[in-house]
């Protein structure tokens, strides 16, 4: 009879809810926490390595907010992007809807996705549409990036399809340490940004001049007191320049591409 009247008595079931209340806390501040991050994908048409992209990061061991910017892309691409994002779990972003400048646009792209992490409290993973993650590639740069040292930046370092590295890692060794700091720059293949950092320099100060930015932000990290790393085990498909087919000329058209960059003034890192 004892036991009875503990179970029903008012003590028993306030004390029952509030481990049920505190069991809810907990699971809804891991919740939180896993926001952390916020991944964009620049895309420039490229469709088929596009796709590829897209379906490695669904793939993914954790789920975080994941936005498509579409930088003018072909009917055939913005079609495809506008139908699978519930499928496939991202928000597209049309360019055009925000901006008449032509293509590209990554400096707007890092802009926008900057004050929006700032303002979600959120590290920036950018995942270039020319890349495709292994799926704990984002658990781990998301790991860390928590984890090391004055982090300003984490790459993944990147592959071909022989796992041997490749541009823009062709200088990493089989011997260098598996989290080895560097003074090179870091690409945007598939690289975090973490909230101190993005706090610290604000991407509003990027020159109008150029096109790409990843050479002098990797910079600007060190020289503002962040230390920059590649995961060397950690590796990521990268197709180079798929996601911008006349780069391609550098190898098979030097005189055409270099052409196209001074003249016309593309390509300005």
């Amino acid at each position: 009879m004892m036991y009875f009247r503990e179970i029903f008595s008012p003590n028993y079931h306030a004390l029952i809810n509030g481990l049920r209340i505190a069991k809810l806390s907990a699971i809804e501040n891991k919740k939180n926490e896993m926001k952390n991050l916020s991944i964009i994908t620049p895309v420039k048409d490229s469709l088929h390595t596009t796709k590829d992209t897209i379906k490695a990061v669904a793939k993914s061991t954790v789920s975080f907010p994941y936005k498509i910017y579409n930088d003018f892309s072909t009917k055939e691409t913005t079609k495809y992007l506008d139908k699978h994002q519930e499928s496939l779990n991202y928000t597209l972003v049309n360019l055009e809807d925000i901006t008449n400048t032509p293509s590209p646009n990554y400096k707007l792209v890092l802009q926008i996705a900057q004050q929006e992490a700032i303002k979600n409290e959120s590290g920036l993973l950018i995942i270039e549409s020319d890349v495709m993650v292994k799926p704990d590639t984002i658990e781990q740069l998301f790991k860390h990036s928590k984890e090391l040292d004055s982090c300003g930046m984490v790459a993944s370092v990147t592959v071909d399809r022989d796992e041997k590295y490749n541009f823009p890692y062709n200088f990493v060794k089989e011997s260098d340490p598996e989290i080895m700091e560097t003074s090179k720059r870091l690409s945007f293949c598939c690289t975090l940004i973490t909230l101190d950092y993005l706090k610290a320099f604000d991407f509003r100060e990027l020159s109008d001049e150029k096109d790409w930015f990843d050479v002098y932000i990797s910079k600007m990290s060190r020289k503002l007191g962040f230390k920059n790393y590649i995961l060397r085990k950690h590796t990521v498909l990268h197709l180079p320049h798929s996601s911008r087919p006349w780069k391609q000329l550098k190898y098979d058209n030097p005189l055409k591409y270099y052409f196209l960059k001074f003249i016309k003034g593309r390509d300005k890192i």
